[in-house]
């Protein structure tokens, strides 16, 4: 996305913003992993975890400085708090008195898994220790957190939360990335899909119960076109498949396993509870949409697949030199890249994702239709 496209892109986001008069929601609920994480990674990393992306250059592009956030600026969830109104979300973690928790708290925490992470450290698909930081965590922290969320309402948990928005993802990728990386071949890594799918739907029934109407659940991006997972995977396997982008074949296969079998369970979780409005937000179509079509969103076909901040490499992506290590630079124009260091998307390509969310055509229903009705 070069800056033009980029600057037109937000012009359209405003014009189709949410009137003063039109419905809107009171609060802002997300649980998730790196995508949305705005801190919570920093404040839970042990001193032995390395950390970079506290760092410059993360933040440049719209914050000036880092803030946790695993881009160069914002991320989807913050178009989408914009959109209505609503504050920037602060990490869960940071613990202030000030923060007014009921118009929401970010509860999403970088490399979160769907399943408990315990269940890899047993399964020895890790040879180190995870931080505790999976959906079931999040959702204990949101259940903590609860009764001063609604207190602050005056109103009962149930109508506090009943025009609240929830996020409940995007999970998946780290969970599916331990057993890849775990060397395990196309058939295993699917074979995790239904137990981790089953883990969404069990969190999303659980804030339908509490008294959440509104839940987007985002699928899986394609994570193999992301510079680590094409740098790691092609450097063990020359005879890897490429799809017509470039992208890992098998590794986008189990990501759209992943979206089929989620959509599928979305669909039964709306037949039981119908008074609800469960959205399938695509992450998968907006990037690949890009990927197929580069010069029409102002990025250079051969930058498509390289990630913006890295230390060089076939894709700029290089494990001893990432994005927030000293002399590692970024490119001059993030918008022109989709990838911002080698896993998260630049604040550009994000904004694109939360415009198909909000608008269509990548959320099942839209996010402002299902507002309406």
């Amino acid at each position: 996305m070069g800056v033009a496209l980029a600057l037109s892109f937000l012009l359209c986001f405003c014009l189709h913003g949410v009137s003063s008069g039109s419905p809107s929601f009171t609060s802002l609920f997300t649980l998730g992993d790196s995508y949305i994480d705005a801190g919570n990674f920093v404040i839970m990393a042990p001193p032995a975890v390395p950390v970079w992306h506290d760092k410059p250059p993360y933040g440049m592009t719209f914050f000036g400085r880092p803030t946790g956030r695993l881009s160069d600026g914002r991320v989807t969830v913050d178009f989408i708090a914009e959109q209505f109104g609503l504050p920037l979300l602060r990490a869960s973690l940071l613990n202030s008195s000030s923060d007014n928790v009921s118009k929401g708290v970010n509860f999403a925490v970088g490399g979160a898994t769907a399943i408990d992470v315990d269940f890899y450290e047993r399964s020895k698909l890790v040879q180190f220790k995870l931080i505790n930081n999976s959906l079931n965590v999040q959702l204990g922290w949101f259940e903590q957190l609860k009764p001063t969320i609604c207190n602050k309402t005056l109103l009962g948990h149930r109508e506090c939360l009943s025009k609240a928005l929830f996020f409940v993802g995007e999970f998946g990728v780290n969970d599916y990335n331990f057993v890849w990386n775990a060397g395990k071949t196309e058939d295993e890594v699917r074979s995790y899909v239904p137990k981790v799918v089953k883990n969404i739907v069990m969190a999303v029934e659980t804030l339908i119960k509490e008294g959440a109407v509104y839940v987007v659940v985002p699928g899986s991006p394609p994570n193999g076109c992301s510079p680590t997972m094409l740098t790691t995977r092609s450097s063990l396997n020359k005879t890897m498949m490429y799809d017509h982008v470039g992208c890992l074949s098998d590794i986008n296969r189990v990501a759209k396993y992943h979206n089929s079998m989620l959509r599928a369970a979305i669909d039964a979780l709306r037949g039981k509870y119908s008074h609800a409005k469960i959205i399938y937000a695509d992450f998968y179509g907006p990037i690949i949409t890009i990927l197929e079509n580069p010069s029409r969103f102002g990025v250079a076909g051969a930058d498509a697949l390289l990630a913006c901040c890295g230390g060089g490499g076939a894709y700029n992506w290089n494990a001893s030199a990432v994005c927030g290590m000293p002399g590692v630079k970024a490119c001059k124009d993030p918008s022109a890249f989709v990838n911002w260091d080698g896993i998260h998307y630049t604040e550009a390509t994000y904004r694109f994702i939360a415009e198909g969310w909000l608008h269509g055509p990548f959320a099942d229903p839209p996010i402002l239709s299902a507002l309406r009705y």
